[in-house]
């Protein structure tokens, strides 16, 4: 029997169709429906009946747009499917979505393990020292100290000198491990949509701005598994348990041939470890702490660390019980972790994605 679950955030929605964008909105249902064109259609023409959507609205106008300009296509029952350029699409506005929401604030400077070979200037400057590089001299207010010293007259001397502050930009490999469990939709609270919008969006500032870092994707319920970018909007929750030890161990084993200096993987989850694979079979216990399990998970955390495999971990959850387990795991690990809602899960993993990417150099 196959299970699906989904929910649809009315709120979000009733901005979408104040600012009458479409394109937004049938973005949004796509990653409830699990990348399910059709079904998005349908959720649409369903919201004209109910009169979310203004009946004067030409929905069948909206799609045929949409196919010509080469998001969707017809399958060969002619239902629509969601092409690669729509794919694209979908990112992208996973990405506007994210930035929109982010605050200035950031969760604090994380220290990172190597650095790489490119330099990224910064807009503030610091007095020229014997060795600086003479390209980072700031020519403007390096005159400006000059004629300011001398009164007008332009006769530069070293102390005038200023050279910009500068970052290493460091090569990244990162893997983000969602949790499909059942709590990731319990209590009619959707988890997975806010998790697979992030990690949406971290593709496409991966792929766009820091192309040479690697990214890639897994989902955990019962058993880990590895899932192609592409695949992301398709995620969806199911009646498993948590097998978070699997869940690192198939992410190390990803970073495992990777030559970036900097690997971390991102766990996202909301329940506690309550599977582990075993010679025989899955070893399954919902019912609180099992110690067996996690035991077993904890090991999973020193390996990566023993792998210089960082693992950020971003809870959805506060139980005193879980947030327990979480603090043993990182300080195992000597990783990070955060306690974020859904809705702010944006703000925590880009702050920490970014800040593992630089260095300032003095």
């Amino acid at each position: 029997m196959r299970h699906r679950y989904t929910h649809l955030d009315r709120e979000l929605i009733a901005q979408l169709l104040a600012e009458l964008d479409l394109r937004r909105l049938f973005n949004q249902l796509l990653l409830a429906a699990g990348g399910d064109a059709e079904r998005a259609r349908e959720w649409m023409a369903e919201l004209q009946e109910r009169g979310f959507i203004d009946a004067g609205v030409d929905l069948a106008a909206f799609f045929e747009q949409l196919e010509e300009d080469g998001l969707v296509t017809r399958d060969r029952e002619g239902a629509l499917a969601l092409s690669a350029s729509g794919s694209r699409e979908v990112r992208r506005s996973a990405l506007e979505e994210v930035f929109a929401g982010l605050k200035k604030a950031g969760p604090g400077y994380h220290p990172i393990h190597s650095t790489g070979e490119g330099v990224e200037p910064l807009p503030e400057t610091r007095s020229y020292t014997f060795g600086d590089e003479l390209h980072g001299i700031d020519a403007i207010r390096s005159t400006q100290n000059a004629l300011r010293r001398t009164k007008g007259e332009l006769e530069l001397a070293e102390e005038d000198l200023e050279v910009n502050e500068t970052e290493h930009l460091t090569s990244c490999a990162t893997v983000v491990a969602i949790d499909i469990s059942h709590s990731m939709v319990l209590y009619g609270e959707d988890r997975i949509t806010p998790a697979k919008t992030v990690a949406l969006a971290l593709t496409e500032l991966i792929t766009s701005k820091y192309p040479r870092d690697y990214l890639g994707v897994l989902v955990f319920g019962d058993r880990a598994k590895r899932i192609e970018l592409g695949r992301i909007a398709e995620i969806q929750a199911g009646p498993f348990h948590t097998n978070t030890c699997e869940a690192l161990s198939v992410a190390r084993g990803m970073l495992a041939g990777r030559r970036h200096p900097n690997k971390q993987i991102f766990l996202i989850t909301d329940g506690k470890p309550s599977a582990i694979t075993e010679a025989r079979g899955v070893y399954k216990n919902p019912y609180g702490l099992d110690m067996k399990i996690v035991n077993r998970t904890l090991e999973e955390a020193d390996q990566c660390r023993r792998h210089k495999v960082v693992i950020t971990t971003f809870m959805i959850a506060t139980d005193p019980g879980l947030v327990s387990f979480v603090e043993k795991l990182t300080k195992i690990n000597r990783g990070r972790a955060y306690f974020a809602s859904p809705y702010n899960l944006g703000e925590f993993m880009f702050a920490d994605y970014v800040r593992n990417r630089r260095k300032r150099v003095h």
